[in-house]
């Protein structure tokens, strides 16, 4: 534990510095110069209130049939909760895969903090109105509103669980924009992401150590929400991660097993702190697609 100011941000910096230099976040922006064969990607779309200076990038099949209607997945990136961007090399894959195997995919960038700016919940309604503004545009994109997932890496990890796991009865949920449709998702889909921060690291986001404000760590931890009433999570993490600890996705698995959440815990060998869909260790897109499809289209959920 931390006891002065000082100590805790250097602390705090030097975690969120090894989060975000690790792997794919250390690379940069990825964003493909020619559109993906199949695929449109309309870039830097305005989601977020008037003001704003994040944006969205929509993955969208190149061909439309008329009055088809697409199920939707928000991408959320990951970097320490403080850097990271929507183009990244894992992104790309995502979105790409998504909308060859069927789906709309929005890859988003959301407020990021600093050691001076804390930026909790804001991230996390973020996050959410990106699912109210697919919603609200389902006719334009030709969304199945009913069927919307979540999916991110690391820290993006840590947002989709949220989103996943958290409603209105929370006080979690932002007023606005949108405020008019849910930001509830059908499933999440969590790549290595932190579960429960009181066994993770003091976080700028938060603006407080760990010892200062353990009920706002225990508030910002998905293991803290899960119940029957969650949608369906996927949870994968690599043996060889150094960055964010398995246990971390063990303790998510206990605690929606608690719960009586529909969960897996997929344990990928050997892998890294940051993979994509296809890694070198193992192919996922089968599990990942295959859990998407049975989560978000109606036909292989038996709906």
């Amino acid at each position: 534990m931390f006891h002065d100011r000082g100590t805790l941000k250097k602390t705090a910096l030097l975690s969120l510095v090894v989060l975000a230099g690790s792997n794919a976040f250390a690379q940069g922006p990825r964003v493909p110069k020619a559109d993906p064969e199949g695929v449109r990607i309309e870039r830097d779309v305005a989601y977020l209130e008037a003001g704003r200076a994040e944006k969205a990038d929509l993955y969208l099949p190149s061909r439309v049939t008329p009055g088809e209607r697409r199920p939707a997945v928000v991408i959320i990136h990951g970097g320490g909760w403080s850097g990271g961007d929507k183009g990244a090399a894992r992104e790309i894959n995502i979105g790409t895969n998504l909308v060859r195997n069927g789906y709309v995919g929005m890859s988003i960038n959301y407020v990021l903090s600093t050691k001076e700016k804390p930026t909790w919940p804001q991230n996390l309604h973020d996050c959410k109105t990106a699912v109210r503004w697919l919603r609200k545009n389902a006719e334009r994109l030709q969304i199945d509103a009913d069927h919307i997932g979540v999916i991110g890496g690391s820290a993006g990890g840590h947002l989709a669980a949220m989103v996943g796991v958290t409603g209105p009865e929370d006080g979690l949920d932002p007023a606005g924009p949108y405020g008019e449709f849910s930001s509830r998702v059908q499933c999440a889909v969590d790549l290595y992401g932190p579960a429960e921060l009181m066994e993770y690291n003091d976080l700028s986001m938060l603006g407080k150590s760990r010892e200062e404000a353990p009920d706002l760590y225990r508030k910002a931890s998905p293991t803290a929400y899960a119940d029957k009433n969650d949608p369906p999570v996927l949870i994968l993490h690599g043996t060889a991660d150094k960055t964010v600890a398995l246990k971390q996705s063990e303790l998510f698995a206990a605690a929606l097993q608690k719960g009586g959440t529909v969960h897996e815990l997929v344990v990928v060998p050997d892998a890294p702190h940051t993979f994509h869909l296809q890694p070198k260790q193992r192919d996922l897109r089968p599990l990942v697609i295959g859990f998407f499809d049975k989560s978000l289209k109606p036909s292989a959920a038996g709906e």
